[in-house]
C-alpha cells in the first residue's frame, strides 16, 4: 500500500538525483534517523546515508545495495541551513534541512548524533555550495593574527 502511494504522489527519487553516488560503499556519514513525511506528516524510522554531496535514505541498512533505489534523496547544495529544531517540532534532538523551498525535521536518538549530522551535513553544504568557489575558500586556521 506505502509503495502505490509513493508512486501516486511522485515521492520516489529519480535515478539522475544519486547519479554516480555509490551510497552502499564507505559512506561519509551513516545511521538512524526519524523523520517527517512531507505529506503526510507521521514520523518515520529511516536509515540515512550521507555521501558525496547527496543525503539518501532508505527503509533499513540491509536495503542498502549496489542495486537498491533510495526512499528518497536531497542534494545538499540546494540546503542553506541546518540546525536544531528542539523548539519547533517539540521533540528531543529534533534539527531541521532546509532548502530555498522547503524544511525537513528529523529527530536523533542522542544529542551526540544529533550534533554529528548537523556537523556532517554542514560540511557538506559548505563542500557542495555553488555559491562558493575554490577561490573564495578562505583557511581561517592558518592566518595569523
Amino acid at each position: 500500500m506505502e509503495n502505490l502511494w509513493r508512486a501516486a504522489t511522485r515521492q520516489d527519487p529519480n535515478p539522475e538525483d544519486y547519479e554516480g553516488v555509490d551510497f552502499w560503499t564507505n559512506p561519509e556519514r551513516a545511521g538512524w534517523l526519524t523523520k517527517q513525511g512531507d505529506y503526510i506528516k507521521t514520523w518515520r524510522r529511516r536509515w540515512f546515508v550521507l555521501k558525496r554531496g547527496k543525503l539518501l535514505w532508505f527503509k533499513d541498512p540491509g536495503s542498502v545495495t549496489r542495486t537498491s533505489a533510495p526512499r528518497g534523496v536531497v542534494s545538499v547544495d540546494l540546503c542553506l541551513t541546518v540546525k536544531g529544531a528542539e523548539d519547533t517540532v517539540k521533540k528531543a534532538f529534533a534539527f531541521e534541512l532546509s532548502t530555498r523551498d522547503s524544511t525537513m525535521y528529523f529527530v536523533a536518538d542522542t544529542g551526540k548524533d544529533r550534533e554529528d549530522w548537523i556537523n556532517s551535513i554542514g560540511r557538506s553544504i559548505v563542500q557542495h555550495s555553488r555559491s562558493v568557489t575554490d577561490s573564495e575558500v578562505v583557511d581561517y586556521d592558518s592566518k595569523t593574527r
